[in-house]
């Protein structure tokens, strides 16, 4: 157990039939903080957040949201319970969308399918916002994005830890995600290999040849 962590993933497995795809991952974070899982294709670190959140059942280990368990739960109790994952909110919240994504003001009368891939993911980062989380899961943010569109929602997940939101992300594109968290997780075939703080990752040998290109 991770004392002080105010979000904990302690000894979580995960099977999906006779696989097993996370082999007991333990995961701490700080109230409003930015953490991020990075590992190739596979690593576990979607089937961690789609656990987290209530997606699939967990075969052993616990969740606690402070001193909340939340593993068991419902995905609506999990997200009243403070963790936004599957974007479900309230209407009357919209301008809290709009304030931080003003380009969806100018597009809110569009099907969502018309926008372009960057105005898709604010539209669904902005919907996950509406139901006010102190936790916020964030998978693939940048994915299929536009150079300018990445760094774009690389300053809306910056803004939005400082409303006191925390967020986990994960993120193929290590470079970015690093230098965003304040910790890192690296996960191989559903295990943690390496953890730490996210501006010593970026130095790591193993981490630099893996995931940063060199």
């Amino acid at each position: 157990m991770n004392k002080g962590s105010w979000f904990q993933v302690q000894n979580l497995r995960v099977f999906y039939e006779r696989v097993e795809a996370l082999k007991g991952i333990t995961i701490g974070m700080e109230n409003g903080a930015i953490v991020t899982l990075i590992g190739a294709n596979g690593a576990g670190k979607s089937t961690a957040l789609r656990a987290i959140s209530g997606l699939i059942a967990i075969s052993s280990g616990e969740i606690l949201l402070g001193e909340k368990k939340i593993h068991g739960l419902s995905p609506q109790e999990i997200v009243r319970s403070g963790i936004a994952h599957v974007p479900e909110g309230r209407r009357n919240d919209l301008e809290g969308v709009f304030e931080h994504f003003p380009v969806l003001r100018d597009r809110r009368s569009q099907r969502a399918g018309s926008l372009s891939g960057g105005e898709q993911q604010m539209l669904a980062i902005g919907r996950a916002l509406m139901s006010q989380p102190l936790l916020l899961l964030l998978d693939e943010p940048s994915l299929g994005l536009a150079p300018l569109m990445v760094k774009e929602v690389g300053r809306i997940i910056r803004e939005i830890n400082q409303k006191n939101v925390g967020i986990i992300l994960v993120e193929q594109n290590a470079q970015m995600a690093l230098r965003l968290a304040h910790k890192g997780y690296v996960l191989e075939t559903g295990s943690v290999v390496l953890q730490g703080e996210a501006s010593e990752l970026i130095d790591n040998e193993h981490v630099k040849k893996a995931y940063l290109g060199g």
